[in-house]
């Protein structure tokens, strides 16, 4: 787990293959834009550092956290087809059971994606109490949640299972 003593979005290019000859799908919850914005630029950034074309990274945006799972499917199947998915999204803690329930079927259905799809889907999906927690891990003092997606989209790429 990120602390303020240590930033865990710190990588090794020379300890990572090139994302040169890859293709990438980042799909982007538009709620809690603030948070989402910064873990994409993060995922984004990082792929390019590592040697990924800007060309070969399709961005896909949904409203909400719920509506990744769809979206993580629907960029299974576009053409060119691309190597590995990240999911973006931030989900914070309210009075209710809301964040517990889509917590749970959020996760639930992204890993059901990595079961059935013959890509795999990265989750990027921070569930935090406070909106300052996801602040820290979206760029913030406990770094960016979307470098570490990033790299390990690019180390999961290629993979025979």
């Amino acid at each position: 787990m990120a602390t303020a003593n240590k930033n865990l979005s710190q990588y090794d290019k020379s300890r990572l293959p090139s994302a040169f000859s890859f293709r990438f799908a980042i799909v982007k919850a538009q709620w809690n834009i603030q948070v989402t914005d910064g873990l994409y630029k993060g995922a984004y950034d990082t792929l390019l550092d590592l040697g990924a074309l800007p060309g070969n990274i399709v961005t896909i945006d949904v409203p909400g956290s719920m509506e990744l799972i769809f979206g993580c499917r629907q960029a299974a199947s576009i053409s060119p087809p691309v190597d590995a998915i990240i999911a973006i999204g931030c989900l914070i803690k309210g009075e209710t059971m809301h964040f517990e329930f889509v917590s749970m079927a959020v996760y639930h259905g992204l890993s059901q994606l990595n079961l059935t799809l013959p890509v795999p889907v990265i989750a990027c999906v921070l569930t935090d109490n406070q909106l300052e927690q996801s602040l820290a891990r979206s760029g913030g003092i406990h770094g960016n949640k979307g470098v570490e997606a990033a790299v390990t989209a690019l180390q999961m790429c290629g993979r025979d299972i």
